[in-house]
């Protein structure tokens, strides 16, 4: 179960003023991480014996699944709910594939613990989504965070609710400015995109840059990034910062002005017509501009080095994007990396999880566990207070005790203020007068004007 003031017979609630952001890692990459406080709620003593801090047990679990090396609980987040008086445990040997081994947690008091005592606390904190062994270990009415897809994996939902969790999905925060903080998924995203920079130029087979030396002129690398999110964003400042010669593409024009602000070039069809779907992802587009579309990337396989991947449309199976035909223009030596490849591939002859070189000599890179190759700086996870009321909070949580809250309302933009329209309004139309010494400018202009020739 989840702790909420309606759930008084438990005692516990949440508040947003013990909310506090940590920033982890000195001399690293500051990662912001909001770790949950909890408050004991007296307001209904009378009516059930609440449970302290102390009592209260946050566990993170090892992943099981195959390659997967992050952790979702750190040393320092757990040292941070530790001070709160929250008891925190781990599963044994679940942060040494992320270079957090079990002396480390134990140093800020963390409690290294057997399997099947982690699975009984009460919020479990996971990386993957859980197996269907693993949905049978959780304690019933336990909490649980962790990525979810839940369009994706009724069954897990299923089991899940069986057994009445309340689980978030760090997959499903909204996208807004506001969720930022939160948005564990962008941040894996951007993650997936600087290593895929990494892995295109550790088997490409010369410089991005281009060079100029005593033995001859070295041409640039060429690379196309398909997609520009969050993933395609990074992968484009890598690249550029590598010095390569870097285009993009998107089907929503909003991104245009942030491709190029990377210094990259951004390619468009003649076909307009808007991609940007709800929640600023990308929508399916009309059979004219997947052809259109198809056009251009089949000239971009014969021109580029590398091409890196990244579209997908949430819920669904990513878009087919470049045929076998397309690859088997390109380059010998050219690298592709496919970022979807987990959800189907954007490219056809993907195989997900592998990297392989074909008949053609052009190299397929279709790791579906790119954030987990960058364990350490991938581990640290966003959690936040529980407000049902609040629209980000709202938007992650799947089920609540067993009941499906997924998907949730569509967030609407605010409309526009009218009295502040009418301000603008108002001082557009107001006029200056003119001072006499502007006057007088005015005056000696319009004469001067009037006794030009220009025959």
């Amino acid at each position: 179960m989840w702790w909420g003031r309606e759930n008084t017979h438990m005692g516990w609630y949440f508040e947003k003023r013990y909310c506090q952001r940590i920033l982890l890692g000195k001399g690293k990459r500051k990662m912001k991480i909001l770790l949950i406080s909890l408050k004991r709620n007296f307001a209904n003593v009378a009516a059930a014996s609440g449970r302290p801090w102390k009592d209260i047990t946050v566990a993170a679990i090892r992943e099981v699944s195959q390659g997967e090396k992050r952790v979702a609980i750190t040393p320092q987040a757990a040292e941070s709910l530790i001070k709160k008086g929250i008891r925190v445990v781990i599963e044994r040997g679940a942060g040494v594939s992320a270079s957090f081994n079990d002396d480390l947690y134990q140093k800020v008091g963390v409690n290294v613990v057997d399997k099947d005592t982690a699975y009984q606390s009460d919020i479990i904190f996971k990386v993957r989504v859980p197996t269907l062994e693993e949905c049978a270990k959780f304690r019933p009415k336990s909490t649980l965070l962790s990525f979810i897809y839940p369009a994706q994996n009724k069954n897990v939902i299923d089991e899940l609710a069986k057994r009445e969790l309340t689980v978030f999905g760090m997959d499903c925060v909204p996208r807004i400015s506001r969720a930022q903080v939160y948005d564990v998924l962008s941040s894996m995203a951007n993650i997936s995109g600087y290593k895929a920079v990494i892995e295109a130029a550790n088997h490409f087979g010369r410089f991005f840059t281009g060079q100029i030396t005593a033995a001859g002129r070295v041409p640039p690398a060429k690379i196309l990034v398909i997609g520009g999110g969050v993933a395609g964003l990074s992968s484009i400042g890598t690249a550029k910062g590598m010095g390569a010669i870097v285009r993009g593409f998107d089907t929503r024009s909003a991104v245009k002005e942030q491709v190029e602000s990377l210094g990259a070039e951004f390619l468009e069809i003649q076909i307009k017509e808007e991609g940007e779907g709800i929640g600023g992802y990308a929508k399916e587009m009309s059979k004219e501009f997947i052809e259109k579309e198809m056009e251009l990337f089949s000239q971009q396989c014969k021109e580029v080095d590398i091409i890196i991947s990244t579209a997908l449309i949430p819920g669904k199976p990513a878009p087919r994007l470049i045929t076998k035909e397309m690859i088997a223009t390109m380059k010998p030596g050219s690298v592709i990396v496919d970022l979807a490849a987990e959800a189907g591939g954007n490219i056809e002859t993907t195989r997900p999880g592998q990297c392989y070189t074909n008949s053609n000599g052009v190299i397929h890179i279709g790791y579906t566990d790119l954030p987990s190759r960058l364990p350490t700086q991938s581990s640290p996870k966003e959690q936040f207070n529980v407000d049902l009321n609040d629209e980000v909070v709202r938007g992650t949580i799947v089920l609540h005790q067993g009941r499906m809250m997924w998907p949730p309302p569509v967030i609407s933009s605010p409309p526009p203020s009218p009295t502040l329209a009418k301000k603008i309004e108002e001082k557009a139309v107001v006029e200056v007068p003119l001072s006499p010494l502007q006057q007088t400018f005015k005056s000696a202009a319009i004469y001067t004007a009037g006794n030009l020739n220009f025959s």
